[in-house]
């Protein structure tokens, strides 16, 4: 079997910013009273993947960030800013 080139290989984001996403995902989720499976529920997705994706487990799309987002009542871009629950989601 060939090796696989630095090309072939499946790509996956920094742990930090896996870190920043999922600790942002929780924060909010708690600001606003929500469990993971009301989270869930809102996007249209499995608790056990909302619980995977806040303990960074998971490689996240653009849409389900979306959908994530605007259940949230935020952004894309405040779900992957560092400093976000500081500044109230305003960053």
């Amino acid at each position: 079997m060939a090796e696989r080139t630095g090309r072939d290989k499946l790509r996956k984001p920094s742990r930090r910013i896996t870190q920043i996403l999922s600790n942002n995902i929780r924060t909010f989720r708690k600001t606003k009273g929500l469990s993971q499976e009301d989270l869930a529920d809102m996007c249209n997705l499995h608790r056990t993947y909302v619980g995977s994706v806040e303990r960074g487990e998971r490689n996240v799309t653009l849409s389900t960030l979306e959908v994530i987002a605007d259940a949230l009542g935020i952004s894309v871009p405040t779900l992957l800013s560092e400093g976000s629950i500081e500044n109230g989601g305003k960053k």
